[in-house]
């Protein structure tokens, strides 16, 4: 896994695939070659996505239970990694924390961002703060799923230090409960043909709040998964391909147009 030195953090990232760049931001606790592990085989043969590992995730190193975990470092984050890596513009996919990250990206930096893409994100307060609460509950978690705990372990310890993500999982959840909000302003902003994605049956995103944000970013598409909870990528992998494989397919021609409009013609 290559890394690249950007906002004062050695950003640890894969990258696959050849074509326009594309960045892919996982949710909290996970990694992009997990929850993306459905779409990367497909999209990897006309993106060249970049799938970075979040701070504090993976082998980003970040001592979140000491130095504290906001959102807006987030969007620093990404923002200085496309720095780093040369890429001007690129099309955005975020899910969960990655979504809230993309949505506040390309609200502040229209002009980077060629397509945007979220998953299972709100702009409300609650339910998410409360289920991202009792989720981030590491004794909680240890006691009532330690299969999560493992998995948890399994991805971050090798790059942070054994347990460390007992400080980072509620370092997040402190985070989501206080972070500033987006709000329609915000979300007026954001100018890249979008699609926004939430599973039925999500119990951090109502189907009326992903509904929401799409009335609030001009031109937005709405996917709403089936019998689905939060995972849309993992647990309906067919059907949100097809979804965000004809959101790309119909939004081509005027993602070249941007990338050519802010940055002279780069593919």
């Amino acid at each position: 896994m290559p890394s690249v030195k950007a906002n004062g953090l050695d950003i640890a990232y894969d990258v696959v695939g050849a074509g326009p760049p594309a960045i892919w931001l996982h949710a909290a606790g996970s990694l992009g070659g997990e929850d993306f592990a459905a779409q990367v085989p497909l999209f990897s043969k006309g993106f060249l996505i970049h799938l970075p590992d979040a701070r504090g995730h993976g082998r980003t190193r970040w001592d979140a239970a000491a130095l504290g975990f906001r959102y807006d470092w987030l969007v620093a984050d990404v923002v200085a990694l496309a720095d780093a890596l040369g890429l001007r513009s690129f099309h955005l996919l975020g899910l969960s924390m990655g979504a809230m990250t993309a949505l506040q990206v390309a609200s502040q930096f229209p002009e980077r961002v060629r397509t945007l893409a979220v998953v299972g994100i709100t702009v409300e307060r609650e339910p998410r703060a409360s289920v991202a609460r009792r989720l981030m509950d590491t004794s909680r978690t240890e006691e009532t799923d330690p299969g999560l705990a493992a998995t948890w372990a399994r991805r971050h310890d090798a790059g942070q230090g054994e347990g460390a993500w007992r400080g980072l999982m509620p370092a997040i959840g402190a985070d989501v409960a206080s972070q500033p909000l987006l709000g329609p302003g915000d979300l007026h902003r954001i100018d890249a043909p979008t699609l926004i994605a939430c599973g039925d049956r999500d119990p951090f995103v109502p189907v009326g709040h992903a509904w929401a944000i799409q009335r609030g970013v001009p031109g937005a598409r709405l996917f709403v998964a089936p019998d689905c909870g939060h995972e849309v990528p993992a647990k309906r992998p067919g059907l949100f391909n097809e979804a965000l494989g004809g959101f790309y397919r119909s939004t081509e021609a005027v993602a070249r147009a941007r990338a050519e409009a802010l940055e002279g013609g780069s593919p």
